[in-house]
């Protein structure tokens, strides 16, 4: 009897064992886009150090989920009208995040932000980007992401190509390139937003990020001699041979912007987090690899070194509360130890952090170009409001088929702003 009862106790204490070890693991759900290398080590590195030193204390242990870019954000999209949103997920910041934080799916961190101490790590112009009427909302990761143009320096200084500094220049350039035989613009576009970069930069370059702000702002409208101009110019340059054949076929997620630019192809307009991909894939190609910022439009009075992009690659917000939020938070500050930044330079990136630098050559250019912009325009899709968003995409897309006027672009982009102003 008595060893019947011990059996009963020590089975007793085994099923108390066991759910306190499962209340230990009470998972923490973490989605984001880190398919590939760097980014899978770069990206499971803090979630790999949260559960093997904090997970017993804090009762949670996190479970990572990839999926690639474009998938990704249709993922995320249908998750949160579904209602089942994940405990954390990476995003881009802009017009979605309002919609995140207005729907509950984005909490405020802001206490614990400065509980950890992460405002003093963090660069304030990165973390402005994730403040909405005074409160922070998600936390800078990664990289500095801006766009310019890569290209081969040994094949530029063979043929006796010089940087453009106007985009009379760049044409210029491109003609001769077209001479040579050569395709002028990596461009993968099936994507939409590759070559929504184009068109952003000629915007901004005719008439300054106003025209976005003030469009945003009811104060303006997307149709206008800026976007007008911006327009034209991408039609002149596909008439002219400037982009790849098929262009609207060809996928970034594939790589195949980067394959151009391996194979020949004049120079890549891009992001910064290029420069990982490339040392990662190809370190040949990686050792002459330069860059330059979108070049100035002769004769306009907007300012010319705007820079389109954003101080943090991606951004995560959490979907949670209480305990669970402070161990998530907790798991994402090492996102900015010293060890991480270390592995994060390494690998090609420049995070948002104050005390991140790079000796990388192609960073090099990179900073020069930060440095001398007076203001970064957040790029189109994310600034506007999702809905809007996808039009502006879709809509720019057709420029590069020469299957829209620049007018109708412009159009279908204000009449979707305007059907959100009017919801909102």
């Amino acid at each position: 009897m008595k060893k019947g009862l011990s059996l009963l106790i020590g089975a007793a204490a085994m099923t108390g064992l066991m759910a306190m070890q499962t209340l230990a693991a009470e998972e923490i759900s973490f989605w984001n886009i880190a398919t590939d290398e760097p980014d899978k080590t770069i990206w499971s590195y803090a979630v790999d150090q949260f559960n093997e030193n904090d997970s017993e204390e804090t009762g949670f242990s996190v479970t990572q989920i990839a999926t690639v870019n474009d998938q990704y954000k249709q993922k995320l999209a249908v998750a949160m009208a579904s209602g089942e949103c994940p405990d954390m997920y990476i995003h881009w910041t802009g017009g979605p995040m309002v919609e995140y934080i207005n729907s509950g799916y984005a909490k405020d961190i802001t206490d614990l932000v400065k509980e950890y101490g992460l405002d003093e790590l963090y660069t304030e112009a990165s973390i402005a980007q994730c403040t909405v009427d005074g409160k922070i909302y998600a936390l800078p990761v990664k990289n500095d992401s801006v766009a310019m143009f890569f290209y081969d320096k040994a094949m530029w200084e063979e043929k006796g190509y010089e940087v453009p500094k106007t985009i009379s220049e760049l044409e210029a350039l491109c003609d001769k390139m077209v001479e040579d035989g050569i395709t002028p613009f990596a461009l993968a576009n099936s994507a939409q937003w590759t070559g929504s970069m184009y068109y952003m930069y000629l915007v901004a370059r005719y008439g300054g990020p106003e025209v976005i702000s003030d469009a945003y702002a009811g104060a303006g409208s997307l149709v206008n001699d800026a976007t007008i101009f911006a327009g034209q110019k991408i039609e002149e340059w596909v008439d002219k041979g400037y982009f790849p054949a098929g262009v609207n076929s060809l996928s970034p997620d594939n790589g195949d912007d980067r394959a151009l630019l391996y194979t020949g192809a004049g120079m890549m307009l891009q992001g910064s987090w290029q420069v990982a991909s490339i040392k990662s894939e190809n370190p040949d190609f990686y050792e002459n690899l330069g860059c330059f910022a979108f070049p100035a439009l002769e004769d306009s009075d907007a300012d010319q070194s705007v820079v389109v992009g954003t101080l943090g690659d991606n951004f995560i917000s959490f979907n949670c509360e209480g305990d669970k939020l402070a161990a998530a938070v907790k798991m994402a500050s090492y996102y900015s130890t010293d060890e991480w930044m270390a592995l994060d330079v390494e690998s090609g990136n420049l995070p948002p952090l104050k005390a991140a630098t790079s000796e990388e050559p192609a960073w090099q250019d990179i900073l020069t170009i930060l440095n001398d912009a007076t203001s970064i325009q957040l790029w189109w899709d994310q600034y506007l409001p999702s809905a809007v968003a996808d039009v502006h995409k879709s809509a720019t897309q057709l420029l590069f088929d020469n299957s829209e006027t620049p007018e109708n672009v412009a159009q279908k982009q204000q009449d979707a702003l305007d059907e959100y102003l009017a919801e909102n």
